[in-house]
C-alpha cells in the first residue's frame, strides 16, 4: 500500500505522454539501395533562399518589400535597415518612443498586440520590439511584464517618451465644427476638462492612430463618393469628428492639426523598453562610466521576512532600486516551482500557498556585471525560488554594443518618404514559411503531430504499414515505401516518430544523399542516445533538433496544447529561419517551451517517465484498480495514469527501459522497497498479535489471582458470606475466555 501512495504522488506530479507508437521495424528495402546515387541538383539550397549553406550561426530575416529605400554609397554599410515592431496603428505612441530612441531609418512595423511583437522578434521577422512598461499617470502594462516571462527575449534599451496630445481632423474642418473626439479611453481621460470646455462628446476607440486613420479613410471616402471598409461610429461624420493621437499620427495620415498639447497634465510619460532576442543583450559594453539599469524577476518561499532579507541582498551593499512591483505567478512557472520543491522534499503547507504566489519584478541601478552586482545576485538566488536576469542596459535612452551600430549603419540610408520605413505586414500574417513536413513513422505519435502541423504546413508521412486511411483522415499524404525517394526530395523537414528500438536502424538506412539541408526533428521520450546517433550518422550539412513532447493523444487534455511543455534543443542549425517555423507550431498553440540539452533533459526526466510508465503497468493489469462510484484525489490520479500508460506500446516502454542506465537499478530499487514494505506489513501483523496474546495472559493471571484471594477469604472466615444460605452456590467468576468457576 505504501508504494502505491508513493506512486500516487509521483503520478498527480508528472503528466508523461506517448512518444512513439509500434509499427514493424523501419528499415529500407536492400533494392531501394541505389536511390543514395539520384540527387536532384535543387535538393542543395535552401527552402527559403535564407542561406543554408552559409557559415554563419544565424540566417538573415525575411525579405523585405520594396520601398524607397535606397543607400548611400559607403564601404561599410550593411544590407538593410533594422525591423522593430510595436503595438498599434502607424503614428501610434509607440512608433513615436522607437523614432526617438533609433531615429528615422528605422524600420517600424506595425502589430495588433502585445504578445505579436513578442513572436516576431522570436521568429526572426523583427530585429527588435519596442514596448511600452509603464506610465507615469496609469502605472504598468501588465501584458507586457508578463510576456516577458514567456518569451525568451532580452532588455537592451530604455526610453521616457513625452505623451502630448494632438487633436487632428480632415482638413477644411474647423475646431468649433467639433462635436465628437475618437480615440483610446486612456488619451480621452488625460484630456477630459480639455473635451468638457469645448462640448466636445468623447467616442472611445481601441488605439489613437487607429482613430486619425479611420478619420482619414471616411473623409476620403466622402469626398470620392466611395464607402470605406469601417465606418465611423454612430452620430459621427467626417466634418464634425476629431481624433486625439501624437503629432506623428497627423503627420502620416496627412491631417489638420487643429491644437497641440491639449492633455490636462504635462507629466505624463511613458517608459518603452526596446528587446531583443537572448544573444543581443548589451551587458558586455557597459562600463563605470555608463549609467546602467538591471531588471530581474524573481519569486521567493512563503516565509516570515522573505522579501525583506531579499532586498537586503542589495541594500547591504548601497545597490539602489528604480523600480520594484508584484505580479501574479503564471501557470507554468507555478508548476516548475511545484516541480522544484518536491524534488527538493517540500511541500506546500496549505493549498492557498500554491494558489497564491507572486514574482517580484525589480530594476537596480547597476549593470549586472558589476562585483557588487553580482555578489547580491548570488545572494538572492540563494534565496530565491527562481530568478531570471530579463537584461542590464544602459539608463535614458542611450544605445551600447550591436544595437548602436545597427541604428549608425541605418542613418547610411536616404528615406524618401516616411511611408518607406514604416511595415503593417509580416510574412507570418500569410501563413509564415510553410514548410513540408515529412513524418517517418505514422503511429499514433506520428498522427498526433500530424494533425497539429497540417493546420500550417503541408503534412506528408511514410510507414512500413499501409497508413493511407490514417493519413486521409487526419488531411496528411501517405506515401508507401517504393515511393521514399520521392517523399525524401518533397520534405524540408523530417520528423522521425519510429519507437527508440527502431530509430537507429530507421537512421542509418535512410540515403544521406537525400537527407542533406533538411532539417531532422527526433521526438523520442529519451533524447541523448538518439542525438549521438544524429550526429554520427547524418550529413554535416543537415540540421538536427532534439525534442520531446511531454504529452499526447493519451495524456489528459490532448486535445490542447495549451500549458503542455514541449522539451526541444537546437543541437545543429543553420537554417534559423526554418527551425523557427517549425517550433512556432508548437509556440502559437501555447506550449511551455523549454530549452535543455538532451543530456539534461534525460537526467532529469528519464528516471521519472520510466517509473511512471512502470507503475501505470503494474497498476493496469490483473483489475488492481477497480472502478469505484466514489474515489479519492489519489485513486483518481492512479486510475489517470494507468490510462495513459495502457494505450503504449511494449516497444515504447521497452525503449525507455533499454536505453535509460539506471532503469534496471529502479526495478532493483522498487523490488527492494515493495520487499521492504512487505517485511513492515509482516512485522506490525506479528507485533499486533503477540500484544494481543500477551493481553489475554495478563487477563489470566488476574483472574487466577482474584481466584486465589477468594479462596482465602473462604478459609479464614471458615462460613459464609453474610446474607448466604448455608447451602447456597459458591460465588463465580467467568471472562470471555475463561467459562470455570469458583
Amino acid at each position: 500500500m505504501m508504494m502505491m501512495v508513493a506512486l500516487s504522488s509521483l503520478a498527480s506530479l508528472l503528466l508523461l505522454a506517448t512518444n512513439v507508437d509500434a509499427s514493424p521495424p523501419f528499415v529500407l528495402p536492400e533494392d531501394t539501395s541505389l536511390i543514395n546515387q539520384k540527387v536532384m541538383s535543387s535538393m542543395t539550397g535552401s527552402i527559403v533562399g535564407s542561406g543554408v549553406g552559409s557559415s554563419s550561426g544565424s540566417s538573415p530575416l525575411k525579405p523585405l518589400p520594396s520601398s524607397g529605400i535606397s543607400r548611400e554609397n559607403s564601404p561599410g554599410a550593411a544590407g538593410r535597415p533594422i525591423r522593430v515592431a510595436y503595438q498599434g496603428e502607424s503614428g501610434a505612441y509607440s512608433e513615436k518612443s522607437l523614432r526617438e530612441l533609433l531615429g528615422e531609418n528605422v524600420i517600424a512595423v506595425a502589430r495588433p498586440d502585445f504578445e505579436s511583437c513578442y513572436r516576431a522578434v522570436a521568429s526572426r521577422e523583427c530585429d527588435y520590439a519596442c514596448l511600452p512598461v509603464e506610465n507615469s499617470l496609469g502605472g504598468s502594462i501588465h501584458d507586457n511584464y508578463d510576456l516577458m516571462l514567456r518569451y525568451d527575449l532580452v532588455i537592451v534599451a530604455e526610453h521616457e517618451c513625452r505623451i502630448s496630445h494632438f487633436l487632428h481632423a480632415n482638413h477644411g474642418v474647423k475646431k468649433e465644427d467639433i462635436k465628437y473626439c475618437m480615440s483610446h479611453p486612456q488619451a480621452l481621460a488625460q484630456c477630459d476638462n480639455y473635451l468638457r470646455s469645448l462640448r466636445i462628446t468623447p467616442v472611445p476607440m481601441y488605439d489613437t492612430a487607429g482613430s486619425v486613420k479611420l478619420l482619414m479613410e471616411n473623409g476620403k471616402g466622402s469626398k470620392l463618393g466611395r464607402k470605406p471598409d469601417r465606418q465611423l461610429p454612430d452620430k459621427c461624420t467626417p466634418a464634425n469628428t476629431a481624433a486625439i493621437a501624437s503629432v506623428l499620427a497627423g503627420k502620416i495620415y496627412n491631417m489638420k492639426c487643429l491644437d497641440q498639447s491639449i492633455e490636462d497634465d504635462d507629466s505624463n510619460f511613458t517608459r518603452f523598453l526596446l528587446l531583443g532576442r537572448g544573444d543581443s543583450g548589451v551587458s558586455q559594453y557597459l562600463n563605470k562610466n555608463i549609467p546602467s539599469k538591471t531588471s530581474i524577476v524573481f519569486t521567493l518561499p512563503n516565509t516570515p521576512g522573505a522579501l525583506y532579507k531579499a532586498l537586503a541582498c542589495f541594500s547591504l551593499r548601497e545597490i539602489d532600486f528604480s523600480k520594484i512591483e508584484s505580479r501574479p505567478t503564471s501557470a507554468s512557472l507555478l508548476n516548475y516551482l511545484k516541480f522544484k520543491n518536491e524534488q527538493l522534499g517540500k511541500k506546500a503547507r496549505n493549498q492557498a500557498e500554491n494558489r497564491f504566489r507572486y514574482c517580484f519584478y525589480l530594476d537596480f541601478l547597476e549593470s549586472e556585471l558589476d562585483d557588487n552586482a553580482q555578489n547580491a545576485l548570488h545572494h538572492l538566488k540563494e534565496q530565491a525560488d527562481y530568478c531570471r536576469i530579463l537584461g542590464s542596459y544602459p539608463q535614458k535612452s542611450k544605445l551600447v554594443g550591436p544595437v548602436k551600430e545597427q541604428v549608425e549603419e541605418s542613418k547610411l540610408y536616404k528615406v524618401k518618404d516616411i511611408n518607406d520605413v514604416t511595415m503593417d505586414k509580416l510574412p507570418s500574417d500569410d501563413g509564415g514559411v510553410k514548410l513540408n513536413v515529412g513524418i517517418i513513422g505514422y503511429g499514433k505519435f506520428g498522427q498526433f503531430l500530424g494533425q497539429k502541423f497540417v493546420k500550417k504546413h503541408n503534412v506528408k508521412c511514410v510507414d512500413t504499414s499501409d497508413k493511407s486511411k490514417e493519413a486521409e483522415e487526419t488531411g496528411a499524404e501517405f506515401y508507401p515505401m517504393f515511393e521514399l525517394e520521392s517523399f525524401l526530395k518533397e520534405s524540408d523537414v523530417l520528423v522521425i516518430a519510429v519507437p527508440m528500438i527502431d530509430f537507429e536502424s530507421t537512421v542509418s538506412s535512410l540515403p544521406k544523399d537525400l537527407i542533406k539541408n533538411k532539417l531532422i526533428v527526433e521526438v523520442c521520450p529519451l533524447g541523448a542516445r538518439p542525438k549521438a546517433i544524429l550526429l554520427e550518422q547524418l550529413p554535416p550539412n543537415a540540421d538536427i533538433i532534439s525534442s520531446n513532447a511531454m504529452f499526447g493523444p493519451n495524456t489528459s487534455g490532448a486535445m490542447s496544447w495549451d500549458g503542455q511543455p514541449y522539451i526541444y534543443e537546437k543541437v545543429r542549425v543553420r537554417d534559423e529561419l526554418r527551425a523557427d517555423a517549425f517550433l512556432d507550431v508548437f509556440e502559437r498553440a501555447r506550449c511551455q517551451m523549454v530549452k535543455m540539452t538532451a543530456e539534461q533533459h534525460d537526467a532529469h526526466i528519464a528516471d521519472a517517465e520510466f517509473v511512471t510508465h512502470l507503475a501505470g503497468r503494474l497498476l493496469g493489469s490483473g483489475n488492481i484498480l477497480p472502478p469505484t462510484p466514489v474515489s479519492s484525489k489519489e485513486y483518481a490520479a492512479l486510475c489517470d495514469v494507468t490510462d495513459m500508460t495502457s494505450c503504449d506500446t511494449f516497444e515504447l516502454f521497452y525503449g525507455m527501459y533499454n536505453f535509460n542506465p539506471r532503469a534496471k537499478g529502479l526495478i532493483a530499487k522498487l523490488r527492494e522497497n515493495l520487499a521492504k514494505v512487505e517485511r513492515q506489513l509482516a512485522a506490525k501483523e506479528a507485533y499486533l498479535a503477540a500484544k494481543a496474546e500477551f493481553e489475554n495472559m495478563d487477563r489470566q493471571r488476574l483472574i487466577a489471582d482474584c481466584r486465589q484471594l477468594l479462596h482465602e477469604v473462604a478459609k479464614s472466615k471458615g462460613s459464609p458470606l453474610v446474607g448466604e444460605a448455608p447451602n447456597s452456590p459458591v460465588l463465580t467468576i467467568t471472562d470471555a475466555s475463561d467459562k470455570s468457576s469458583l
